[in-house]
Order: C-alpha cells, then sequence, then structure tokens
C-alpha cells in the first residue's frame, strides 16, 4: 500500500526558501510518476510541478517556473520541492501524489494520480 508523508511547510517571509519533503512507502518507489499540488483557501487544487520516474522530465507550472525545483531520491524512497523566491500568493496546503500509470498525458491535473499526502502548509507573509 502506498502511502506519502510531507513534510516541511511553515511560516516564511517573501523572498526567502523553502524546502518541502515528501517521504514515500509502498511497492517499488522507481515505478511511480509524482507531483506536486498546491490548493489555497476557496480555491481549486493546482498542479505546480511533476517528476518522471528516471527523474529525467520535469514539469512546470508557469506561476513556479525559474523558482521552484522538484526533484527525487528513489534509493530513498523520498521526493523535494525546493521553493525560492517565495511570494504570498504562494501560500497553500502542498501536497505530493503519485501513480504507477505507464503515461500520463496531463502532468499537472490531480485526477492522473491515484494516491495522495495529507499535505503540508506554507504560508508566505508579505
Amino acid at each position: 500500500q502506498v502511502q506519502l508523508v510531507e513534510s516541511g511547510g511553515r511560516l516564511v517571509q517573501a523572498g526567502d526558501s523553502l524546502r518541502l519533503t515528501c517521504a514515500y512507502s509502498g511497492p517499488t518507489f522507481s515505478s511511480y510518476l509524482i507531483g506536486w499540488f498546491r490548493q489555497a483557501p476557496g480555491k481549486e487544487r493546482e498542479g505546480v510541478s511533476y517528476i518522471s520516474k528516471s527523474g529525467v522530465s520535469l514539469v512546470y507550472a508557469d506561476s513556479v517556473k525559474g523558482r521552484f525545483t522538484i526533484s527525487r531520491d528513489n534509493a530513498g524512497k523520498t521526493m523535494y520541492l525546493q521553493m525560492n523566491s517565495l511570494k504570498s500568493e504562494d501560500t497553500a496546503v502542498y501536497f505530493c501524489a503519485a501513480t504507477d500509470r505507464m503515461v500520463i498525458r496531463t502532468p499537472l491535473r490531480p485526477g492522473e494520480y491515484d494516491y495522495w499526502g495529507q499535505g503540508t502548509q506554507v504560508t508566505v507573509s508579505s
């Protein structure tokens, strides 16, 4: 059974950096496509970033491109989201998600993923 646990969220100032971690447990981690999503109060969940099984293919939402970096450690069964130059509009609950599908056509669409963590709160104060 797949379990995902996010950590690292906290209150920071605008312009600060933060690294989120998602710990994975379950079947072979390298068989899973991984995504990071976020949901702000009153808004729909939106895709932030995606990383392929090997880590070669990366996708970012336009709103975070150039500021956020996704990575994964298949041996350590962990994935990361490095967030730099944080803005107040980055405030949200951040979720990691996984799927063992061979291919997904829309990597930043929540419906593509089968397993979700409980989320970690990131608050950026201006």
